[in-house]
């Protein structure tokens, strides 16, 4: 009776032991596969912009008054005013754009993710009539939902470094 109970139980537990890692492994799977949807999803924003895609942009942007922007000083809130009162412009304004995005890290947290990025932006641009060539960066966050199985940008911030003043006033007494 005991060699048959002892049986049993190293029989339990090593079918607990692989069905939870099992578990463990299509966890580890689906987390990929939302990691990899998450990074496609901004550097197709990103690839958007470049291309003054509009249509693509909205694959990935919450197409809904949930958006909200934080750029420069700036907010826009929903999607209508985000693409009417900043997209569109800017993507007329720039050509020859170049948007890039590095060192991004994604976090998951069941239909949420958020990321962390470096981008810098090249772009040629007219400014009183005159063009220009304009070179930036800076950091950036995203939020972002999983809607129907597909991952949609729904908070954006980003920033770039202070420029120093043009004319530093002199050194205080």
């Amino acid at each position: 009776m005991k060699l048959g109970l002892r049986v049993l139980t190293i029989v339990a537990l090593s079918a607990i032991t692989v069905a939870f890692g099992v578990t463990h492994k299509r966890a580890g799977v689906t987390q990929t596969r939302d990691e990899a949807a998450v990074r496609d999803a901004l550097l197709k924003s990103a690839l958007s912009f470049e291309k003054n895609d509009l249509p693509m942009a909205s694959q990935v942007w919450a197409n809904d008054e949930s958006l909200t922007i934080f750029e420069s000083g700036h907010a826009n809130y929903g999607w209508v005013d985000y693409r009417d009162h900043h997209l569109v412009p800017e993507m007329g304004e720039m050509k020859n754009t170049t948007y890039v995005f590095s060192d991004i890290k994604i976090h998951l947290a069941g239909k949420t993710a958020w990321a962390t990025l470096k981008y810098t932006i090249s772009a040629d641009m007219m400014d009183n009539g005159k063009p220009h060539h304009v070179d930036g960066g800076g950091l950036g966050t995203a939020v972002l939902e999983k809607r129907d199985g597909r991952w949609r940008i729904v908070h954006w911030h980003s920033s770039a470094p202070r420029r120093a003043p043009s004319n530093p006033s002199p050194p205080k007494d």
